[in-house]
């Protein structure tokens, strides 16, 4: 694996370098952001590392300047303890994970394991939640599916896990010693998708400075994970069905085919029926992908699963800040079951994270647990408590803006024919505009429901 590491202090740089290279991996390095910048665009990493306090250009200029450019590209950071809250702040606006310093070098290499495709060896942590009785019924079926190769179709509202669901059936499958391969089909550029997939041969486009295997070559002999699947254009949809026929892959401009032996599993948040049903998706695509279909439910529907998974996040993030985990206390445990948790796993993830910053102690109560607002358009039941006011750092102004930002996507896509001619209104592309809502739909609202509403 490429790994560009960015560390204003040298010490720490060369030891971190030194490692990474005795492991086995392509390693370059900078010293700051902007020198970090430069690195990127002269070569293609699999991987970006980086501090957080550096001058000239910090850690979270950096990362949204590579978000913006690569915004498939996983990001690391690595940060010291009071610099925590923005290591959370980060993984909001797209880094993947953080190290907190000082750490010991195996740390580094455990974080970097899913990132590199290989096996995960790890214990039995690493094995998911099922707690309620519907997550048990699930996981005995992803079991089953697991010893054969056919392809599996998971569904789900975003934040539910279902790449985790998707993982745990290549760990239990005969290609568990193969690699792993996971790619966003909503955060990668649709110029860019089709050149992932695939791979291209040097010179087959502008910026194609070398040959570059794609995703389907690297899972070869083990499992690709195409998450989000719908949001694939439909040109490219007919090409990856191709090569699931097929089971070959050309590179673009390449003269030769290559034989895959890969198993695939797609993920989507949508019903994809009626997807197929409106003309956003092709028929013939969701048949060859929907094989052995799995639907993991919301975590509002299974609650027997939200305790178990606190308190395994908590001893995460927890174990990350070199801090005991905190117990809960009744009215805590009250207050999480009874949520209704419109962004599922990753909404309670982010909230947990929220609490061990602001609650240094050895408990974590009621008062502790600032819940995001669950959005007007979502119905609510009476099991759901009303969620605490948002944190006041994250300021009005960013309250309004998003809320208008909402407000003129449902009017434009209401009022014009075509998502097309409602990107053109919007002074943005097609494609921004789908990750927009996509984005907006991780985040708990969901933008094609307030259309009919």
């Amino acid at each position: 694996m490429k790994i560009l590491v960015v560390e204003d202090d040298l010490s720490l740089r060369e030891a971190v370098v030194d490692s990474l290279t005795i492991a086995g991996h392509d390693v370059c390095e900078a010293e700051n952001g902007a020198i970090g910048l430069q690195q990127l665009r002269a070569q293609t990493p699999d991987l970006v590392l980086s501090d957080i306090n550096m001058p000239e250009m910090d850690g979270l200029q950096f990362l949204d300047a590579v978000k913006q450019e690569r915004p498939w590209l996983p990001f690391v950071l690595m940060t010291a303890y009071g610099d925590v809250s923005q290591a959370v702040s980060a993984m909001q606006r797209g880094a993947h994970d953080y190290l907190m310093k000082p750490f010991e070098l195996r740390e580094l290499h455990t974080m970097l394991k899913p990132f590199s495709g290989q096996p995960d060896d790890s214990d039995d942590d690493s094995q998911p939640i099922c707690e309620d009785p519907s997550s048990q019924q699930l996981f005995q079926m992803a079991k089953r599916v697991a010893e054969t190769d056919s392809t599996v179709l998971i569904s789900g509202e975003s934040g539910t896990g279902k790449e985790v669901l998707a993982r745990y059936i290549h760990q239990h499958s005969q290609r568990r010693k193969g690699a792993f391969i996971a790619i966003n089909c909503a955060a990668i550029p649709e110029n860019m998708l089709e050149a992932m997939l695939f791979g291209y041969e040097k010179g087959a486009f502008t910026g194609a400075y070398q040959s570059m295997p794609g995703k389907f070559e690297q899972a070869d002999g083990g499992t690709l994970l195409l998450d989000e699947i719908t949001e694939m254009d439909l040109g490219l949809q007919a090409k990856l069905l191709r090569v699931l026929q097929e089971r070959q892959v050309e590179r673009l401009g390449g003269k030769k085919t290559i034989d895959l032996d890969v198993r695939i599993v797609a993920t989507t948040n949508r019903e994809l029926a009626d997807y197929v049903a409106e003309g956003n998706f092709r028929e013939d695509l969701y048949y060859r992908l929907s094989v052995f279909p799995l639907h993991w439910l919301p975590l509002r529907e299974r609650r027997g699963d939200i305790l178990a998974l606190t308190r395994r996040l908590l001893a995460h993030h927890a174990n990350k800040m070199k801090r005991p985990a905190p117990v809960l206390t009744s009215d805590a445990e009250i207050k999480l079951c009874q949520h209704s948790w419109p962004g599922n796993v990753r909404e309670l993830d982010n909230t947990l994270q929220r609490a061990l910053i602001l609650q240094p102690g050895p408990q974590l109560s009621a008062a502790d647990l600032l819940l995001t607002p669950v959005p007007k358009h979502r119905q609510i039941t009476d099991s759901d408590t009303v969620s605490a006011p948002v944190l006041e750092d994250e300021g009005e102004l960013g309250s309004d803006l998003r809320n208008r930002e909402v407000e003129l996507i449902v009017k434009a896509l209401k009022e014009e024919p075509s998502r097309k001619d409602a990107a053109d209104r919007l002074g943005i592309s097609p494609r921004t505009l789908r990750y927009k809502v996509a984005r907006l739909r991780d985040e708990g609202i969901d933008v094609e429901s307030m259309l009919t509403a």
